[in-house]
């Protein structure tokens, strides 16, 4: 699915990530933990392809093939998704149109005939039915107005329509209510399979209670510095990071 070799990683010429590598198979699930400027969330940029995060040295493969020069787009089309710690606002933009821009695209790039305006409608209902989301939901402009957990359940509702195949969560617990927190997990929880994967970055135990990670891995300048299981989190939440 996704391999990371000796990466590193620089922003404006300081160093970000170094030396990172990481390796999810098909089906797994990875959190990466650590404190703040750790590089959690430039690891999620570099996968994604921001062109702010230059890749100095190092490969970054998705399916066997190496990614490194892809566009977000084209990265985006094979199947690497991003919930954002931070999700944008898009005045004038309806969330339907995005949603269902966002669909048809993917579905082009299969070979697909596109989604028509019924049968979305259809499927997205079902889908905040299933997050407990209200129809008016998706007739707003993106995010425009949402407050932050409306933005992670909007991040969610598009990782459930689009099913990518590595789906990367940035903090998406942040700020979140139990509630909210609730619905996030039950979303991962919901797309969950021997073939996708996730990468859950985050600084908390509370969301990974309710996933269940395969790995838990902390990161420190840059490197993973420590790899456990699910009771890795159990520990940091008691002692911290400076113990590793």
């Amino acid at each position: 699915m996704l391999e990371i070799e000796k990466l590193k990683v620089s922003v404006e010429n300081k160093i970000i990530l170094n030396d990172f590598s990481l390796k999810i198979k098909p089906g797994e699930v990875h959190a990466v933990m650590g404190k703040n400027g750790a590089g959690k969330s430039s690891l999620a940029q570099a996968i994604i392809g921001n062109s702010n995060y230059s890749i100095d040295s190092g490969k970054i493969k998705f399916d066997g093939s190496l990614i490194n020069d892809l566009e977000i787009n084209e990265r985006a089309l094979l199947g690497i998704f991003l919930a954002f710690q931070y999700p944008i606002e898009i005045p004038g933009v309806n969330n339907t149109y995005l949603l269902r821009s966002a669909l048809n695209a993917k579905l082009k790039s299969e070979g697909k005939d596109e989604i028509d305006s019924f049968d979305f409608l259809k499927l997205i209902k079902s889908l905040m039915n299933k997050m407990n989301i209200s129809d008016e939901f998706i007739h707003r402009s993106v995010n425009e107005g949402f407050s932050g957990g409306e933005k992670k359940k909007n991040e969610v509702l598009q990782m459930l329509l689009l099913e990518p195949k590595l789906c990367i969560l940035d903090e998406t617990d942040s700020g979140l209510d139990v509630d909210a927190l609730k619905i996030v997990s039950n979303g991962v929880n919901e797309l969950r399979d021997s073939e996708r994967s996730f990468l859950i970055i985050t600084h908390y135990k509370r969301l990974l209670e309710l996933i269940k990670p395969d790995f838990v891995h902390v990161i420190a300048n840059g490197s993973i510095v420590r790899t456990g299981n699910a009771t890795l989190a159990d520990e940091l939440d008691k002692k911290g990071f400076d113990w590793i």
